[in-house]
């Protein structure tokens, strides 16, 4: 309690330096320590501030770099991939277009060798129909000559002599015109 009333009399001594110091504040200090803070200011004013706002200045500058970059990327990028979707578009016409030509070339060899292969049997078969008229030429010639030696062997054989070759051959030359 002592202790309370000690403090209580050191109060009341104080007051005696008037409002000041009552509050415990002494004036000089308080005056000094004024002109220090405004000495700081003006300090801080004159050399860190501004180096602090260009430093936020140059931030802010960077930032808005950034931010236009940033747009000017994503433009580039929504162009190029315009133009990557019209490229796609021509590429896949232009493969359209190879598969229509070579369809068309493929069509076309097809048809050109189908030609050759008409072609080819048409003479295959030209070819067969000649051998066999040969061929029939060939047997009529033999059945002819076979039928005159029948006729002839015939002939002897009813008239019972021979007669020369070439009266022979007269007689059964006019008795196959007679016939036919």
């Amino acid at each position: 309690m002592e202790y309370v009333l000690t403090q209580f009399a050191a109060t009341e001594s104080a007051t005696e330096g008037g409002i000041f110091g009552a509050l415990g504040i002494d004036i000089t200090m308080l005056v000094l320590q004024a002109i220090a803070f405004l000495i700081l200011v003006v300090l801080l004013g004159k050399f860190v501030y501004p180096v602090l706002i260009k430093a936020v200045d140059d931030r802010q500058e960077k930032i808005e770099e950034g931010t236009k970059a940033a747009i000017e990327a994503e433009k580039k990028a929504d162009e190029a991939k315009s133009e990557v979707a019209q490229l796609m578009k021509q590429a896949r016409k232009e493969a359209s277009e190879i598969v229509a030509t070579a369809k068309d070339e493929a069509n076309a060899a097809i048809e050109k060798s189908e030609q050759r292969a008409k072609v080819r049997a048409e003479k295959i078969v030209e070819s067969a129909h000649e051998q066999i008229e040969k061929d029939v030429i060939a047997a009529k010639k033999a059945l002819h000559n076979e039928t005159i030696d029948l006729v002839a062997l015939a002939t002897e054989k009813v008239v019972g002599k021979t007669i020369s070759a070439s009266a022979d051959d007269k007689v059964i030359a006019a008795a196959i015109k007679e016939s036919n």
